[in-house]
């Protein structure tokens, strides 16, 4: 029988989608820091999206790429590294590396651009002052296999958010990660993402009747029987990476409930929110 968490019922009721901060409101503040999640909070984001490594000492942190060359420019690798030696690297100045010469920039607390653990990011979504969703991504390919997804849901856990009504859910374009978590965590929710629209004929009979389908826009808006084939299928459909008000409509044809987006200010105010 298909299970129907208390967070998904609640989306479902909706008459617009949910907008989820992708990486935080990552097309003003640098991706993944603690003061582009504060600002997607600010912004009214309703969830917020994040991608989690392990380090060589067994934390969650919040970094997309394997390496460290985008965001904090070196050529490090995130699963070779400890917590201390990645809390000396300044993860936010690539996102706008000429405001030290503006006098008039505000000053930046340099702890907003350190690398954030998940730890830190739940504790911030636990203490706000209303409900918020989390949309964690598990990356893979990765030297430490499922041990990522035994460590998340173990942190989830600390937080009683490994089970039914938990304002998180797990996310993972890899179907052995998705199917890892389900078997650890029974009641928790899992989005498949899928990247190809025509992966998704191979992934359908594998996937779990009430797992959320997370495929990216651009699948979407090339190959629309996609989206029309989940819709009949009944799949609940959350998108990626939405940005533009014509990227927004092909998700409100389909009703889709919920859009993860780099600029959430945005997409609410086009939801009129």
């Amino acid at each position: 029988m298909r299970r129907t968490p208390r967070g998904r019922r609640a989306r479902e009721d909706r008459t617009v989608p949910q907008v989820v901060a992708h990486r935080g409101s990552s097309h003003d503040a640098a991706e993944h820091t603690l003061a582009a999640y504060v600002r997607a909070l600010d912004e009214g984001a309703e969830g917020l999206e994040c991608d989690v490594r392990l380090t060589a000492d067994g934390h969650l942190v919040c970094v997309h790429d394997r390496d460290l060359r985008r965001t904090a420019s070196t050529a490090g690798l995130v699963s070779t590294m400890n917590l201390a030696e990645l809390d000396e690297l300044d993860f936010s100045s690539w996102k706008s590396p000429w405001s030290g010469l503006d006098d008039e920039a505000p000053d930046r607390d340099p702890d907003d651009g350190k690398v954030l653990t998940l730890r830190k990011l739940l504790e911030t979504v636990a203490d706000y002052d209303r409900h918020v969703d989390l949309a964690i991504e598990t990356k893979h390919p990765t030297r430490f296999g499922g041990l990522v997804e035994r460590r998340l849901v173990e942190t989830l856990s600390d937080f009683g958010w490994d089970g039914p009504g938990s304002p998180a859910r797990v996310m993972s374009f890899s179907l052995n990660a998705v199917t890892r978590v389900r078997r650890l965590a029974p009641d928790l929710e899992v989005v498949l993402l899928v990247d190809k629209a025509h992966h998704w004929p191979v992934l359908r009979p594998v996937a779990g009747a009430d797992w959320v389908i997370g495929p990216g826009i651009q699948a979407l808006r090339d190959h629309p029987g996609l989206g029309r084939h989940l819709v009949k299928e009944g799949r609940e459909i959350h998108v990626w990476t939405v940005n533009t008000a014509d990227e927004l409509q092909v998700c409100l044809d389909l009703g889709v409930t919920a859009v993860i987006s780099d600029r959430p200010a945005y997409m609410l105010e086009l939801l009129g929110g």
